[in-house]
């Protein structure tokens, strides 16, 4: 099962500090951007507690109720954190940007807005290279394929969150310096929405691979291939007919293989031959914890 890693309590640290530095400086300024960005790390701090919870919940041991255990629990909170950053963040910097852009108001001093700006895209980008750096001693594919195999949402949403609040950062920081310089008041609320454009991008991307994962993701045809060819060779010889498979958790797998055994084969050989290749593909294979073998 998952466990709670750096990445996750890395980025939960940078954004409670960074939340209530952005709000205070939001009310100072009068920046809707500011606020928009302030309730961006409140949400990102939201999820962090809730992803640490879906990885507790996912840890219970199995029951008669759920006999697979709650690997799954995971992949539900997940889900639920895609929503929240849609429902909460990106609606509220949209009307908070639709406000200002109605009715612009006047901004006080901008100084703390660049302190706190500065600061956050020193934290964040700080969590960011830690959660990059953690997902790339896993995997060496390209970001985003990476991103779409994983079946951990440990791994690549911390990474998301962070590169979306890099983003809105930056984003934030150049609408306000420039509307300072030019004085167009209404560069701050279209700042706003642009991190509410962010968020919703970024809410889309968590929610699709969310939903494939709680809706149930299969093993790779790579290792399908490979679990084929080993049932297929010696010693065991038996034709594989199907393959169904079902990730429970990021590190629980359920196989089911319909095999079609020789005709020669006895039934008490075909017995052996089953219990030999489901010990194989255990120890070849650590991720898949069920294999269930029939004849067809």
């Amino acid at each position: 099962m998952p466990r709670p890693n750096i990445t996750i309590y890395t980025a939960l640290a940078a954004n409670i500090g960074i939340a209530a530095m952005k709000f205070i400086a939001g009310a100072v300024s009068r920046s809707s951007a500011m606020t928009a960005e302030g309730v961006h790390s409140l949400v990102d701090t939201i999820n962090e507690l809730l992803l640490l919870y879906g990885i507790h919940r996912s840890t219970k041991e199995r029951d008669p109720k759920h006999p697979f255990g709650y690997g799954r629990e995971l992949y539900f909170w997940s889900f639920i954190v895609s929503i929240l950053i849609f429902s909460f963040g990106a609606c509220v910097a949209f009307v908070s940007g639709y406000a200002h852009l109605r009715s612009p108001l006047g901004t006080g001093s901008m100084k703390w807005n660049y302190v706190v700006l500065g600061c956050a895209l020193l934290f964040d980008g700080g969590s960011f290279v830690v959660a990059l750096r953690e997902f790339r001693k896993k995997t060496s594919d390209p970001l985003f394929a990476a991103i779409r195999k994983s079946k951990d949402p440990a791994d690549f949403m911390v990474l998301l969150e962070d590169g979306a609040g890099v983003a809105g950062v930056v984003c934030v920081f150049v609408f306000l310096l420039i509307g300072e310089r030019t004085g167009n008041v209404y560069l701050d609320g279209i700042a706003s929405i642009l991190v509410g454009v962010i968020l919703t991008l970024s809410s889309l991307l968590l929610a699709r691979e969310s939903r494939s994962l709680l809706i149930g993701e299969g093993i790779s045809r790579e290792t399908e291939r490979r679990i084929i060819d080993l049932v297929g060779n010696e010693p065991f010889r038996l034709q594989v007919r199907r393959v169904f498979s079902l990730y429970q958790s990021p590190d629980e797998v359920l196989l089911l293989l319909m095999v079609h055994p020789r005709p020669d084969l006895s039934t008490a050989e075909f017995t052996e031959k089953i219990a030999a290749v489901r010990e194989k593909i255990k120890d070849r294979f650590p991720r898949i914890s069920y294999v269930v073998i029939q004849p067809e």
